[in-house]
């Protein structure tokens, strides 16, 4: 699959890596450091270069950016009409501790109406990125973690089951975007245990159900 990455912080790198180590045509973009994304590119067997660049002849995009760089990124990438996105943005704001959308839309749905000819599915926003080498490495050695995984279009979240399958996920079908309204709100849980609680970072869960 041709992957195109627009943002190359931690999220976006990490998972690029990951899945061009997986066999995958990997793109990195959108970085302020070009040198910083060259290395990234070289270290990963990937390639590099513009928002455009990433998008053109991509089977799928992963949307990495802080919420603050959307505007911007989205204007480099253009319509996106039929391109399947991964969205892993939470809608934060400039410091990180609050969300900037409430529970009546999200910020899933606001960047599906930005561009709404695209194919959007949300996905790994709910799962701190020094989660992702820790669970490909053990891949097979126990019950997959879970990502939460919800959209409207069943192409583009088949495409995402794929990918996050690749590196050693589950993908746990939730639903439609709208159920961004609440997810959005869960991973500034999954950041308070990562990040705040005892333990380390790389957290992962997995919900089971229970049968009598």
């Amino acid at each position: 699959m041709k992957i195109g990455i627009l943002g190359s912080g931690l999220m976006g790198s990490r998972l690029g890596r990951l899945w061009a180590h997986c066999g995958h045509e990997v793109t990195f973009s959108y970085s302020r450091n070009p040198a910083k994304l060259e290395k990234l590119a070289r270290d990963a067997g990937a390639k590099h270069g513009s928002v455009a660049d990433a998008v053109r002849n991509a089977d799928a995009l992963l949307l990495a950016v802080h919420w603050s760089r959307i505007d911007d990124v989205l204007d480099q990438a253009g319509d996106l009409a039929g391109v399947v996105i991964l969205n892993c943005c939470v809608p934060l704001d400039l410091s990180n501790t609050n969300l900037v959308v409430g529970t009546t839309t999200s910020g899933a749905e606001q960047l599906a109406a930005r561009r709404p000819e695209a194919r959007w599915v949300a996905c790994f926003n709910t799962i701190p990125s020094e989660a992702f080498f820790p669970v490909h490495a053990r891949m097979g050695d126990a019950p997959a973690p879970q990502v939460l995984t919800y959209g409207n279009d069943e192409g583009a979240k088949s495409a995402a089951r794929e990918l996050i399958t690749a590196i050693g996920f589950e993908p746990l079908e939730a639903g439609p975007l709208r159920t961004a309204r609440f997810v959005e709100p869960f991973a500034m849980v999954t950041a308070e245990l990562a990040y705040n609680q005892p333990g380390g970072a790389a957290l992962t869960y997995r919900f089971e159900k229970l049968h009598e």
